[in-house]
């Protein structure tokens, strides 16, 4: 069965004491910079430091005391590998989490301090899946996909029902979007919670899979993405697919120059440490012609190494900030 609303209502009620009910963050100078009224979500704030814990949460509680005890596992570049790394531990079982070579060291370095076993592998999908499938047999694990699950989907969409609860009356819901999942559990808890509420997307120009998907109304993989959002370079699913076709109103480009620019505002005027993947949104947001609108936007982590940050002198993909 897909996910539905009553889903995300009762993975509400399971995570109630198991993550963080993450602040609203408000910003006048932020509303000006971004021409609308903004309400953010701070998901960065959460324990594991994303929005992913919600949904790796969900789903390892919702798993059996049998199979439980044979573990659980994934690959993930960084955020889902320690979400379910915690889920994990604050269960009392192992998780085995593939990581490709090249994951953020920050990121690699929560993983194993949630006491994972690490599996790495070369940085390439098919690598992952292979590594994946091989911890799979040997151990008899539960996987727990980062994105394409209904449970994990369920979790995700607590975030923006928590948003929506706060704030009253928004107009436009906004996510990032990588996989899909919190993109797909966002959309289901805001047209359950109010069919009127607008969603939409901020997405990598260089990891466009989505918006070419709502345009040809198809699954088009994402072969070669090129983003600084380490957080978003993967396709969507089927699963996430049939959902955001059904209920996102628009995918929103963004280009990496305006997403650290974002980040940077965040950074430097509220802040925030947000990672590129949560900039991605707040920079689709101020594309998105939404002047004078009230406007959630969930920012969807902060596992971002301070020693890499993008207007750092040396960054290879520095660009000049627009701070205007």
């Amino acid at each position: 069965m897909p996910t539905t609303f009553d889903d995300v209502c009762a993975a509400a009620v399971r995570l109630r004491d198991r993550v963080h009910h993450t602040p609203v963050l408000t910003s006048p100078l932020l509303d000006e910079w971004l021409g609308f009224h903004a309400f953010l979500k701070a998901e960065h704030l959460q324990r594991s430091g994303s929005f992913k814990l919600r949904g790796a949460t969900n789903a390892v509680m919702t798993i059996g005391d049998d199979l439980a005890t044979r573990g659980v596992a994934a690959h993930s570049s960084g955020n889902h590998a320690a979400a379910l790394a915690l889920a994990a531990r604050d269960r009392g079982i192992v998780a085995h989490v593939v990581m490709p070579a090249d994951a953020p060291a920050a990121k690699r370095a929560a993983v194993d301090g949630y006491g994972a076993r690490v599996v790495e592998c070369e940085p390439t999908i098919a690598a992952r899946e292979n590594a994946l499938r091989r911890v799979l047999e040997e151990t008899g694990a539960v996987e727990v996909h980062p994105y394409d699950d209904d449970r994990v989907i369920a979790g995700a969409g607590t975030a923006a029902l928590e948003l929506l609860e706060a704030v009253p009356g928004l107009d436009v819901v906004i996510v990032p979007v990588g996989g899909g999942g919190l993109l797909a559990g966002t959309s289901i808890a805001a047209h359950g919670f109010d069919p009127a509420v607008r969603v939409i997307a901020g997405e990598p120009a260089g990891a466009d899979d989505a918006a070419r998907l709502l345009a040809v109304g198809r699954l088009i993989p994402s072969t070669a993405p090129d983003t600084i959002a380490d957080g978003l370079l993967t396709s969507l699913s089927p699963r996430t697919f049939d959902v955001i076709r059904k209920h996102v109103e628009r995918i929103v480009p963004v280009g990496d120059a305006e997403t650290i620019s974002a980040m940077r505002v965040l950074w430097e005027r509220m802040k925030q440490v947000i990672e590129p993947s949560s900039a991605v949104a707040v920079a689709g947001a101020r594309l998105a012609g939404l002047d004078g609108l009230r406007v959630g936007i969930v920012l969807s982590g902060g596992n971002c190494d301070p020693r890499q940050v993008p207007w750092a002198l040396d960054h290879p993909r520095r660009a000049a900030p627009d701070l205007s």
